[in-house]
């Protein structure tokens, strides 16, 4: 079964647009989103909290990894195959990392985790927690896998589109933190 090529286009122009968007955040917005993020997650204690190393213009959200990793044990993703859903490793301010795929930066050591929060970077996102990523699925499949985990995207307000089109394998999210608030359905943290 393929995708539909008119909704595969669509989504393209969206990601242009956003990546766009995103590109033109100066940094005291990108600094309130950080702020932002750590405030919705500070109240965690004995958790395993997957963030992410950014790439390119994404909403950064090493501060608040830094920060959590006191109370907390952090991880972040890694690719292991084409269609495989991510894996977590641990990751500790100023561990090994060299690049995965995709030029993503991943730790070159330690252990595998399962996260009980996993910080979602998003190209793109609507009201009602859709999320646009960068087209791999990466994500979606992870997130169709996890139970009893809570999703937090995290961008900035100049990704938020009024509507994102959707497919039966896309994930909505319950909590996008930005710049400017906490957008979602889910309970709190």
């Amino acid at each position: 079964m393929g995708e539909d090529p008119t909704l595969a286009a669509r989504k393209g122009q969206l990601r242009k647009a956003c990546l766009a968007a995103r590109e033109g955040v100066g940094r005291e917005a990108r600094a309130a989103a950080a702020t932002r993020l750590f405030a919705r997650l500070c109240a965690l204690r004995g958790k395993t909290i997957a963030g992410y190393l950014p790439i390119g213009s994404e909403a950064d959200p090493r501060g608040a990894m830094r920060v959590l990793c006191a109370d907390n044990r952090i991880c972040v993703p890694v690719v292991t195959g084409r269609g495989a859903p991510l894996r977590f490793r641990d990751w500790t301010p100023g561990c090994a990392v060299a690049p995965g795929d995709f030029g993503v930066m991943v730790p070159t050591e330690g252990g595998w985790r399962m996260p009980d929060v996993v910080i979602v970077p998003l190209v793109g996102f609507d009201g009602r927690g859709n999320r646009l990523g960068y087209g791999g699925g990466f994500y979606d499949r992870t997130l169709a896998g996890l139970t009893d985990t809570l999703i937090v995207g995290f961008a900035l307000d100049a990704q938020r589109l009024p509507d994102l089109p959707v497919e039966p394998t896309d994930v909505a999210l319950p909590w996008i933190v930005t710049e400017s608030g906490v957008f979602g359905t889910g309970d709190a943290v």
